[in-house]
């Protein structure tokens, strides 16, 4: 369950809604200071609004007003079957202009990434700069990509029904087991620093609130994922930085390196950091700097 101290807060059981022109629902909620710079942050895949609740006083003591939202499919939004990575910066100006925000800066973790990207690529007027932290990559900067990540992007595209069932199989387990059960697929085998139990919590919170209502998100996103992103890295105009751990098994840091050049970003090595202890250790530092 999510820790206490931010369990009753509105971005957990009642988040804001948005209503789309065709009549689904997108659903966002906030942490850390509601006067302070916006950031908004793209939680993974599967992830949820939740993710959010790891950075709340991190935020606030920053001066950050840390906005997160369910990406269609996932926790309180509508499923969208046909959405593309390029359809990203249509919901996340809908959340800009619903909060009343005109500029923002991105931060994205993991499968966030390419919806951050496509969102500076298509509506670089909202987005004063881009943190990609544990970032997915494209097909094209994947060489080294693990097995389990390729299988799940092949079944996703050709047989989607058992994806559906295998993370709500994935689902029923993370719900009556420990925490360490969904903490585990972000890390490594052997990781060197403990993850804190409060963090533990948000994380497996998350990953329920994820695929509570359905897995369409999960088999929607897997499945781009493994596409060309159709994203025009050559004209992105600003400023993106890569957080990414050398000890990252979810996505290796041949990847990151490959990725970074491609987008003309800057990266940030994390040393020894596996794909959860590096958005652990970033974010703060990425907070500090957007702050007020």
């Amino acid at each position: 369950m999510v820790p206490e101290e931010v369990a009753n807060k509105p971005a957990v059981v009642d988040p804001s809604t948005i209503t789309l022109e065709n009549g689904d629902t997108i659903a966002y909620g906030e942490y850390g200071d509601p006067e302070g710079n916006p950031i908004v942050l793209f939680h993974g895949t599967p992830g949820s609004r939740l993710l959010g609740a790891l950075f709340d006083d991190i935020a606030a003591t920053a001066g950050v007003r840390l906005l997160t939202f369910d990406r269609p499919g996932f926790g309180q939004s509508d499923p969208c079957p046909t959405r593309s990575i390029t359809d990203a910066g249509r919901y996340v100006t809908t959340v800009l202009d619903d909060a009343e925000i005109e500029t923002t800066a991105l931060l994205a973790f993991s499968g966030g990434s390419q919806h951050a990207i496509a969102t500076a690529a298509t509506d670089d007027d909202r987005v004063a700069r881009v943190d990609i932290v544990s970032g997915a990559t494209p097909p094209a900067a994947s060489d080294a990509t693990p097995a389990m990540q390729r299988a799940l992007g092949m079944l996703a595209t050709h047989t989607p029904t058992v994806l559906r069932g295998l993370f709500r199989g994935q689902a029923w387990m993370a719900n009556r087991r420990d925490p360490s059960f969904v903490v585990s697929q972000y890390r490594g085998a052997d990781p060197d620093t403990p993850i804190d139990e409060q963090v533990a919590a948000v994380v497996k919170a998350d990953f329920l609130e994820a695929v509570a209502n359905s897995r369409q998100g999960v088999v929607t996103e897997f499945r781009n994922t493994a596409t060309e992103w159709e994203i025009e890295f050559s004209a992105l105009d600003v400023p993106i930085v890569i957080w990414h751990g050398d000890n990252d098994t979810n996505v290796p840091i041949e990847n990151a390196q490959q990725f970074a050049e491609e987008t003309n970003g800057a990266l940030r090595v994390t040393e020894n950091g596996d794909h959860l202890q590096t958005l652990v250790e970033s974010v703060p530092t990425i907070c500090e700097a957007w702050g007020k």
